[in-house]
């Protein structure tokens, strides 16, 4: 038979319970130390300590089954509480086992997902979003956010231990083969997050507008017209302007200040700034379309920095070459537009301040550092000459740094090595120009402006003295800390400039016959034989590189390839595909005997375009572990802004972009998806 348990109180309870007892022990003592003291007192000590105890007795044992009978009610009741309070908790509650499976749920929980407590079903049929890797496995607790019929719901899941859980309520069953649950909490977020985008589309937006073209496009018209079409211009921005809830302020005849709620700006953005568009159908018999620029600053810390990044932003659309929005939003920059061809400026004031500048820097430092890009081009080497020539018309030790020497500058280099009228130091390596450049020393950058593709980037950090000379438009990578940068987009090349330039350097100037040619050659390889972005001011530089000896014969025999470059060249061009009807896309082979494949890319691009029916071209190839692209286009693809999708920039027409760690297969899917979206998008 089995024997009947008796129920006991424990913890402090029992502790409470058990003080008669210490109180009887302590009267004994008391009463044995009187006795020794005296008799009688002892005794009448002892008579009333008998009564005590077994009074005390009494009590104890009477009242002992009352006492547990109570505590047991209020312990019932209690526990009946906490599950009333549990079951009609306001925030929506539910318990899971490790694998996600609901075991129990409150009210709000069975009302929110239309459930009832029998739903036994995975939680991830409910909330297809708390999947198995954000159930809290390994971690005590996760959270994710969802929504759930139109509501916002911030998830807390808890991990918490069945030991904790007193089996004696029966509220849930709890699966035996479980060593923890998961506590599931869903706060509903709709109302804040619905007040804070609120609060975000009311934030103010800043912006600048400038007029590329605004001389330009009234000496365009008649005279007594050219009131009527600023007029125009002005009501075109004022309304677009306005029918967005803007205000537009004119700070100048040709630049407006405009302010706007941030909704407004994403309507701008889904209509891809349309203004850049509707702008240039304003024409009441003007020859050229005014194109305008647009810069615009968010989410600064206060109303002041996002009128700063509103300048940075029309500061780099101009410095791409203008029609085109720019949206610095802090650390993040968006652009819009930008695909029609930069007008050539007719007044050289603008090259004239610069090559004065210019010389201002070099004539106060000992010595003249010069580098351009990586995979060094004629375009960069021819540039690089014509600073160096610069430098020593001022009497300034000079150098160009190089990397490794491609098949392309090959022999262009040969012209000025073991020749006694440069000095053997003239080209110098990254490990010479670090231990040379310092605080006395110029770093003149040609044909680049982003800090990663130059030829040693570790020079940008050695002095304080950098100057930038370049045509391709800026990205949101540049040279920050540069004394002097001139950039002109629309420059043929960065040797028109540096032609330009020593026009203005010193009176009379002199140039060798072979720098003359490399400054030549470096217009003729980025105009494709003067055919691309060629305007007026290129053929005066090119006169004037001819009337300093350049000879045009000379340079065509320095071009010429051997025959390895010229059979894969060919077969970059016969096995091009044609892409959406109007992109021409290959590869070009990179076998051991070809030294410069990335050169031979770029001819087979240009190569491409004289097709029909093609708008732009992509070749791709594989050099040194890394894929190279080079992109062409005449006029009506704008390359620069498909190639900076891609990580890359360049020009409108000619562009380019480096990938890593793919294949070439790879990378002619993610180009061929880069031109889908967008397209898609309309940015092209």
């Amino acid at each position: 038979m089995k024997k009947k348990r008796k129920i006991k109180f424990s913890g402090k309870l029992k502790s409470y319970m058990q003080w008669p007892l210490f109180m009887i022990l302590f009267l004994l003592l008391m009463n044995v130390l009187i006795y020794l003291v005296n008799v009688k007192a002892g005794l009448i000590v002892s008579f009333f300590g008998v009564i005590y105890s077994a009074t005390a007795l009494f009590l104890l044992l009477h009242y002992k089954p009352s006492i547990m009978n109570e505590m047991i009610y209020f312990a019932t009741q209690y526990g009946q509480v906490q599950k009333k309070l549990l079951e009609e908790f306001e925030i929506p509650y539910a318990l899971l086992d490790p694998d996600g499976k609901l075991i129990w749920m409150n009210n709000e929980f069975g009302r929110v997902t239309g459930k009832d407590k029998k739903y036994r079903k995975n939680i991830q049929n409910l909330f297809p979003e708390i999947d198995t890797p954000v159930l809290p496995a390994k971690r005590s607790q996760n959270a994710i956010d969802i929504v759930h019929n139109g509501r916002d719901y911030h998830v807390q899941l808890h991990k918490i231990s069945v030991e904790i859980l007193d089996k004696s309520v029966d509220i849930i069953e709890i699966p035996d083969d479980s060593s923890y649950l998961i506590a599931v909490y869903l706060f509903d977020n709709t109302d804040l997050n619905e007040s804070i985008r609120e609060n975000q589309a009311q934030r103010m937006v800043a912006g600048l507008i400038y007029l590329d073209n605004y001389d330009e496009a009234l000496e365009s018209v008649e005279e007594v017209r050219r009131s009527l079409l600023v007029a125009l211009i002005d009501r075109k921005i004022t309304k677009y302007i306005s029918n967005l809830d803007g205000v537009v302020k004119k700070l100048e005849k040709d630049k407006y200040f405009i302010t706007m709620k941030y909704q407004s700006l994403l309507e701008l953005e889904a209509s891809r700034f349309s203004l850049l568009e509707e702008v240039k159908t304003v024409n009441i018999g003007n020859d050229m379309n005014v194109t305008l620029s647009i810069g615009i600053g968010v989410n600064g810390n206060g109303y002041l920095q996002n009128c700063e990044f509103s300048r940075i932003a029309i500061e780099m659309a101009l410095g791409r070459g203008g029609d085109q929005a720019v949206v610095k939003d802090v650390d993040k920059i968006s652009y819009y537009g930008g695909k029609s061809q930069q007008m050539e400026k007719s007044t050289r004031v603008k090259a004239r301040v610069k090559a004065h500048a210019l010389r201002e820097f070099i004539g106060g430092k000992e010595k003249v550092v010069v580098m351009g890009h990586q995979i060094t081009d004629i375009d960069s080497f021819g540039a690089s000459i014509g600073v160096y020539c610069a430098a020593k018309m001022l009497g300034k030790k000079a150098h160009i740094v190089l990397g490794d020497i491609n098949s392309s500058i090959r022999p262009w280099v040969n012209l000025f090595l073991d020749n006694p009228d440069y000095e053997k130091d003239m080209f110098i390596t990254h490990a010479d120009a670090e231990s040379i450049v310092g605080n006395d020393t110029v770093v003149v950058v040609v044909d680049t402006n982003r800090p990663s593709m130059t030829e040693c980037e570790s020079l940008l950090h050695k002095t304080k003295t950098i100057v930038v000379l370049d045509h391709h438009r800026q990205s949101s990578e540049v040279i920050k800390n540069a004394v002097l940068s001139y950039i002109e987009p629309y420059a043929s090349s960065a040797c028109e400039m540096i032609a330009e330039i020593l026009q203005y350097f010193a009176d009379n100037v002199k140039l060798k016959s072979r720098e003359a040619d490399c400054i030549y050659a470096g217009i003729i390889i980025d105009t494709n034989n003067f055919v691309a972005k060629t305007g007026v001011r290129t053929f005066e530089a090119a006169a004037f590189l001819r009337r300093c000896g350049a000879d045009v014969t000379r340079v065509r025999k320095m071009f010429r390839n051997d025959m390895t470059s010229y059979k894969a060249r060919a077969e970059a061009v016969r096995h091009a595909e044609v892409f959406m009807d109007s992109y021409a896309i290959s590869i070009c082979p990179a076998n051991k005997e070809l030294e410069s494949p990335t050169v031979v890319g770029a001819q087979a691009a240009n190569e491409l375009l004289n097709i029909i029916g093609v708008k732009a071209s992509f070749v791709m190839t594989e050099y040194k572990g890394r894929i190279y692209i080079s992109a062409r286009a005449i006029d009506e693809v704008n390359v620069q802004i498909i190639m900076e999708r891609m990580g890359g920039g360049g020009h409108l027409n000619i562009a380019g972009a480096q990938l890593d760690g793919v294949t070439l297969e790879d990378a002619r899917q993610k180009l061929k998806d880069t031109l889908i979206k967008m397209s898609e998008e309309g940015a092209i």
